[in-house]
């Protein structure tokens, strides 16, 4: 069976989100909500939920210090399920995404893939849409995909659980770009399937950690975090052109935030460590650059 884990915090948008897994086609999923110390009581709301799910209250909140940590123990709660869907919640599934999962997963086993996405769309606070639909390769690359102009976001992706407990999530600040690194080692740097039949709306709204201008801050340090890892941990899974755009990436991390002394530090041992000299230099002349064209 399928598990839809809900890291329950804001009601603003809750009352779509849980009318979205009343109204599936396919009944065939089990909801685990695990509210993350919230002021605000959803279990009016739960009440006239039309599926199966376990609701608990943490007595502290995790979510403030630590995303990655409210979604460990929430997915603490699960029982025997396979996969398993991490659903904001202020994001909306379309009617059928349980069923197509259904209709499509013995292809996924066989062709051995640990990762599952489906289409999305970006909604605003009024659930009016404000993207076109973004669609993908049925099967693709995860490798490939970080590099293809396109978006992400934890709410569209379903994981095979035993790839979840074993290899875990990184805990960057505000989770961002953990769930990319996840879809990344969770499918073994191999491929992910995509059910384009099927879509969820993720909302983008001054309450999501997307939409917020607040913590842009937070969102440079995570980028950077990412890039250093990829760079120094996982370089193998990647071919000699990736490797170099991904230092292209990693440099613009630092760039954007270049008045800090540790990033510089950590950039350049990346350099010497993983890529010499020669990019080294290139690096010390775009920063160059930058200072230039701030100045004027």
């Amino acid at each position: 069976m399928l598990a839809i884990v809900i890291p329950y915090y804001k009601i603003d948008f809750f009352k779509e989100n849980l009318d979205s897994l009343s109204n599936q086609t396919d009944k065939r999923f089990k909801v685990y909500i695990g509210n993350d110390n919230s002021k605000d009581n959803p279990e009016k709301l739960l009440l006239k939920c039309d599926f199966e799910y376990t609701y608990k209250k943490f007595e502290t909140n995790l979510g403030g210090i630590s995303l990655v940590k409210q979604w460990e123990r929430c997915l603490e709660m699960l029982e025997e399920e396979k996969w398993v869907m991490i659903l904001g919640d202020d994001d909306v599934l379309g009617e059928n995404v349980v069923e197509e999962f259904y209709k499509n997963i013995t292809k996924v086993e066989e062709h051995n893939i640990n990762v599952i996405r489906c289409a999305t769309i970006k909604i605003n606070e009024t659930a009016e849409d404000i993207s076109k639909l973004y669609k993908h390769p049925v099967i693709e690359k995860s490798t490939d995909f970080i590099f293809r102009k396109s978006r992400s976001s934890l709410s569209e992706y379903i994981f095979k659980k035993e790839k979840v407990d074993t290899i875990k999530f990184k805990d960057f600040p505000l989770a961002w770009y953990s769930d990319l690194l996840a879809v990344l080692e969770f499918s073994n740097f191999s491929n992910v399937f995509t059910i384009n039949n099927s879509f969820v709306s993720v909302r983008v709204s001054d309450l999501s950690i997307s939409g917020m201008k607040t913590n842009t801050d937070k969102k440079w340090k995570a980028r950077f975090k990412y890039y250093y890892y990829l760079l120094h941990y996982k370089k193998i899974f990647f071919n000699v052109e990736q490797q170099k755009r991904l230092l292209k990436l990693y440099e613009k991390s630092y760039i954007n935030n270049k008045y800090r002394v540790y990033y510089f530090i950590k950039i350049s041992y990346t350099h010497f460590i993983c890529f010499g000299m020669k990019y080294y230099l290139s690096f010390i002349n775009s920063i160059i650059k930058s200072f230039k064209i701030q100045k004027n």
